[in-house]
């Protein structure tokens, strides 16, 4: 891998750049919070070849949204499974606005 190879990832959302400690100290929360909605399996840190957790910058946004979930009095185990759908809803969201887009009856795609 060179350089350039290396620069290129820090746009990547997926890439795992960020150490627990560091993924702890962004989101203003504890170690222990992450290894919690890892339990949850919210998120599922790769790990380094020495076994260390490594996060992306996807995963410290879902991350965080649960914590704001925790600081309104949810708790951990429901703020991940809310996260969980709030996502397969965005998803699914964006799915039927590309399915719409391209649907023969669409008067923006028609001819």
């Amino acid at each position: 891998m060179t350089a350039g190879d290396s620069f290129g990832r820090l746009d990547d959302d997926d890439y795992p750049a960020y150490t627990m400690g560091r993924a702890a100290e962004m989101l203003g929360t504890t170690q222990g919070f992450l290894r919690a909605v890892g339990e949850a399996r919210l998120i599922t840190p790769l790990r380094s070849e020495g076994g260390h957790r490594r996060y992306s910058r996807y995963q410290l946004r879902i991350a965080a949204r649960a914590r704001e979930l925790v600081d309104q009095g949810t708790p951990i185990e429901a703020a991940c499974r809310i996260v969980i759908l709030e996502d397969q809803l965005e998803e699914a969201q964006r799915i039927n606005a590309e399915y719409r887009a391209s649907a023969p009856d669409n008067p923006t795609t028609a001819g």
